[in-house]
């Protein structure tokens, strides 16, 4: 752990010198209390870090809360081995890939019967919330149970037992974009008609009582539920497609979602404050989280510690090193082929953005939140799925 600043403290022993000055520039806003608390995975990202805890008295940021609303993690421990795997993971891949839409731009072409209860819950909340999602987007119900692209994945693993996980990462799609792009203009608006001066206006904010921080917060956590129910979804289908290829029911051990992409109230040195963590997660003692590495490295399944400096938070994974186009520029597929070595994947130059060492190394993250979390299962993965 370092002090920066008074209003900054950091755990990332890999820190830019731009993403410490983004990092700067947003402790400074006179809301910020008691600091802003810079995650071991921290790097550059719209307006705020992205792996920062951001708490706020009286207003939100909604560039801090991040564009994909309630972006997180699921796992699903089994009861099955490695050894009781088929050999030939191909199948299990192809047979996800058909079972879930990938890729940005791809959903469901109808509302299947497993998300109908899903998509009709998150109707009654919206319209107790007082909003119309189909305002945003009018497919919004078909994209429950996508998967989205970038650094979205579908992955089994095996543990440091050989127990079998059942993996992935993805948010609120399309919609809590959409929602999340119109909050930041409506902030934006607010900040110009107040003639405020910030240091990046996608740091404009709402104000706590106004009726745009109040629709915000509605329309917020409607779509991080959405987002949770998104992730049970494609987590059933995955289960599903599992038991197919093993040839037997799956029963649950454990399941785990966690949002890293969020905002909630929470009390912090005595004082009610809005918690933003934009790729963090909440890590209050005893609370079970997920914590991916990138394409082809460590996964870890870990229990919080709650570290009162960190506001009881952890990273959300292994935190950008280049750039997409940096590192399309930099790597090449048979890179990334040697790095997914023994993993059954698709091969394709798409995927050569997300090549591990576009990323901070996994176990580096970790050893830098020794004092955030401990690890209860490192998670190596066997099939990859992703869009591109």
């Amino acid at each position: 752990m370092e002090t920066i600043s008074s209003r900054l403290i950091n755990w990332a022993s890999i820190l830019d010198d731009k993403t410490r000055e983004q990092a700067l520039a947003t402790a400074q806003l006179p809301f910020i209390y008691p600091h802003l608390a810079l995650m071991p995975d921290a790097h550059l990202g719209k307006g705020a870090t992205v792996g920062s805890v951001i708490p706020t008295l009286g207003a939100i940021i909604p560039a801090a809360v991040g564009v994909d609303i309630g972006c997180g993690m699921i796992a699903v421990r089994t009861q099955y081995s490695l050894k009781e795997l088929p050999r030939d993971r191909r199948p299990l891949r192809e047979d996800i890939e058909r079972a879930i839409p990938l890729s940005a731009g791809h959903n469901n072409r109808k509302v299947a019967a497993t998300a109908a209860p899903r998509v009709a819950e998150l109707r009654r909340r919206a319209d107790k919330a007082g909003f119309d999602p189909g305002r945003y987007m009018g497919n919004w119900d078909l994209q429950l149970g996508s998967l989205g692209s970038g650094n979205h994945f579908i992955e089994v693993c095996a543990d440091e037992n050989d127990g079998v996980w059942l993996f992935l990462h993805s948010g609120s799609r399309g919609i809590g974009n959409k929602i999340a792009q119109h909050h930041i203009t409506v902030a934006q608006g607010v900040a110009s008609d107040k003639r405020l001066t910030l240091p990046d206006r996608d740091l404009a904010y709402l104000e706590e009582g106004t009726p745009q921080f109040m629709r915000y917060m509605e329309e917020l956590r409607w779509a991080q539920h959405f987002a949770l129910l998104n992730r049970e979804e494609m987590m059933d289908r995955v289960i599903t497609q599992f038991g197919k290829w093993v040839g037997g029911a799956v029963r649950e051990l454990e399941r785990i979602n966690c949002h890293h992409n969020f905002t909630q109230q929470e009390t912090h040195y005595g004082k009610s404050v809005w918690v933003s963590r934009k790729g963090a997660i909440k890590a209050e003692a005893g609370d079970p989280g997920l914590i991916p590495g990138s394409m082809g490295t460590a996964s870890y399944v870990v229990e919080g510690l709650g570290n009162p400096v960190s506001l009881n938070s952890s990273p959300h994974g292994a935190g950008r090193e280049y750039s997409r186009k940096a590192a399309r520029k930099a790597f090449s597929l048979a890179q990334l082929k040697e790095a997914m070595h023994g993993i059954e994947f698709r091969v394709t130059e798409a995927f050569i953005d997300e090549i591990p060492a576009a990323y901070k190394p996994i176990d580096q993250v970790m050893r830098d939140a020794a004092d955030l979390v401990k690890v209860r299962h490192r998670l190596r993965q066997l099939i990859n799925v992703k869009g591109d």
